[in-house]
């Protein structure tokens, strides 16, 4: 294996345990994927009254669609530049694409005929992208940086409010906004960072794209933390 390929000494993939487990973790791109459902988070914290079985909810169904799924859907369709097909068979790939669609959607089908119909349309439209992003569908139409930062920045907020209240506002719209630039400079820098360190040029310029993307992960989390602390505090 070319090492300067291989994303295995990733910040985000751990530094101990077996191999095939330091895998695992870095193809869920943790703290990317974390971002992520921040935003449903946020977008839950919007609502007047917050349900926090549907925050969870939401929460599982994208850990599984995006953490699992759409990573795993990455991984077979551009398996010449991904690191991990070297650790991870086309089989076990496409079988964690399945597994977890189905998992994802499961959840998602019992609160849209229970509770929340308006979200089958986000499930429909998040599903689309998945697919349409990471097979590079319409010769390679929607793979880039504006729908990116659409499908798994400013959708997964939109989606946090509509399971809790089953509408969608132009304040929360509004906010999506910000959410989805938040997603955009990150898929931006994370590009830039991906090929430097791929090529092993230009070290400096790595480490500054490292403390970004660090911090734009990290501060995400954060700020979500302590959202929904204000907002348990607040509802006591």
């Amino acid at each position: 294996m070319n090492s300067d390929n291989s994303r295995i000494n990733e910040w985000f993939v751990p530094k101990f345990g077996p191999i095939k487990f330091r895998v695992f973790v870095g193809f869920l791109f943790l703290p990317y994927t974390a971002m992520c459902i921040c935003f449903t988070l946020l977008g839950s914290l919007l609502s007047p009254i917050v349900h926090i079985d549907r925050l969870i909810a939401l929460a599982v169904i994208y850990f599984l669609a995006l953490g699992i799924s759409a990573h795993a859907a990455d991984g077979i369709g551009n398996r010449q530049t991904k690191p991990w097909a070297n650790y991870i068979s086309k089989r076990e790939f496409k079988l964690l694409l399945v597994s977890g669609l189905v998992l994802a959607y499961s959840i998602g089908a019992f609160y849209i005929i229970s509770y929340v119909p308006l979200l089958a349309f986000i499930a429909i439209t998040e599903g689309f992208f998945l697919l349409a992003y990471n097979f590079e569908l319409f010769d390679g139409f929607f793979h880039n940086n504006l729908w990116f930062s659409l499908s798994w920045g400013a959708l997964p907020f939109i989606a946090g409010f509509v399971m809790q209240t089953n509408s969608i506002t132009i304040l929360s719209i509004l906010f999506s906004f910000l959410t989805g630039f938040i997603s955009y400079i990150e898929i931006r820098l994370s590009r830039e960072y991906k090929v430097l360190k791929k090529t092993s040029t230009n070290i400096v310029r790595q480490g500054k794209l490292e403390i970004y993307l660090k911090s734009i992960s990290l501060g995400t989390i954060s700020i979500t933390f302590v959202c929904f602390i204000i907002a348990y505090f607040h509802s006591i």
